[in-house]
């Protein structure tokens, strides 16, 4: 099961449209995608589950990828992450 922890760099962190963004994508993919920070993972195929982690400009975040696909989906996903989710940084 792949992983990998990046750092929110965007202004907004993964509120409203940064979440819906993040969630979009990772339904694209046919492989589990959830994404943790502190607790336990939450699916990341839902935006409102993504919100309810409460993340913050310079939060950490891990990603995790189960299935068909995964390094993949996890490799997507990260570079999203790291582009700013197509917000200015």
């Amino acid at each position: 099961m792949p992983s990998q922890t990046v750092m929110l760099n965007n202004g907004s962190g993964l509120h409203a449209r940064p979440a819906r963004v993040f969630a979009k994508k990772a339904k694209t993919f046919d492989c589990d995608v959830r994404v943790r920070k502190d607790g336990d993972p939450v699916n990341a195929k839902s935006a409102l589950s993504v919100l309810t982690l409460d993340c913050h400009k310079g939060d950490a975040i891990e990603i995790i990828t189960e299935g068909d696909g995964a390094d993949a989906a996890l490799g997507e996903l990260v570079a999203l992450v790291d582009s700013g989710l197509g917000e200015e940084q």
